[in-house]
């Protein structure tokens, strides 16, 4: 276990290869076993964060830390303590099944079979899809489909979970039930969202991005109530925090 932040940016910028600037000179530190939204307007540089975070976009070495590992210098070991939820699960499920799909990383860790199916059952319970094994996962409803994504996650039993739009496209049972298994997942979670709602419900603390740059680092309530803040940064404030 790491005894520093669980994840440590100290000026991460990204810009892609046509000449977009996504990020510029981020900073923030997030303590183990906290959960920090990420807001912002569509292109704020939300998913290019995460996925800079996970190794999947290349960085300069040292200017971040995730569950005390370099994406870059460690980029290999980062699936072990990291998991990345995409915004779309069509994305990231491929397998035939719900169990390959979930055993895909335990299997890539060349974990024993008992070990692996171990994993695979650990994982389901969690998110309520014990029995699933068999199902085809683009049978799925979405929000059975975000529960899969996440147990394929979870079965790599990570520190730090990366959620981009966890709540897209969910019903409001669905909302309900993924911020239940969130909240009872507990570890530290780095939550990406524009449903403020659910980011007030998750998260004590926000980040808020704008065209790649960190606007504000603050309490929820604290900015989400900062009504010519996030409306400046094309957000509105929550209802219920509207005075």
């Amino acid at each position: 276990m790491n005894d520093g932040p669980a994840i440590r940016v100290a000026g991460l910028s990204f810009k892609y290869a046509g000449g977009v600037q996504a990020l510029q000179e981020i900073c923030f530190d997030v303590a183990a076993g906290e959960a920090v939204g990420v807001i912002g307007p569509n292109g704020a540089g939300k998913s290019t964060l995460f996925l800079c975070l996970a190794g999947v976009l290349p960085i300069a070495a040292g200017v971040a830390t995730v569950a005390g590992l370099d994406p870059v210098r460690q980029r290999r070991l980062l699936p072990t303590k990291v998991g990345l939820v995409f915004q779309n699960s069509d994305e990231q499920l491929f397998a035939a099944t719900v169990g390959d799909d979930v055993a895909f990383g335990p299997l890539n860790l060349r974990l024993p079979a008992a070990e692996v199916r171990n994993r695979v059952a650990e994982a389901l319970a969690k998110v309520g899809l014990v029995g699933f094994e068999s199902r085809v996962p683009h049978h799925l409803s979405g929000g059975e489909k975000r529960r899969t994504a996440l147990a394929g996650v979870l079965a790599m039993r990570p520190e730090v979970l990366l959620l981009d739009e966890p709540s897209m496209f969910l019903d409001p049972r669905g909302r309900k039930e993924l911020l239940q298994l969130l909240r009872s997942l507990g570890g530290t979670q780095l939550i990406a969202s524009h449903d403020l709602d659910f980011i007030l419900d998750r998260c004590s603390r926000v980040l808020l991005l704008d065209r790649g740059r960190l606007i504000a680092d603050g309490p929820t309530a604290t900015v989400l109530s900062d009504a010519a803040l996030v409306e400046a940064h094309g957000l509105e404030v929550p209802y219920r925090l509207r005075r």
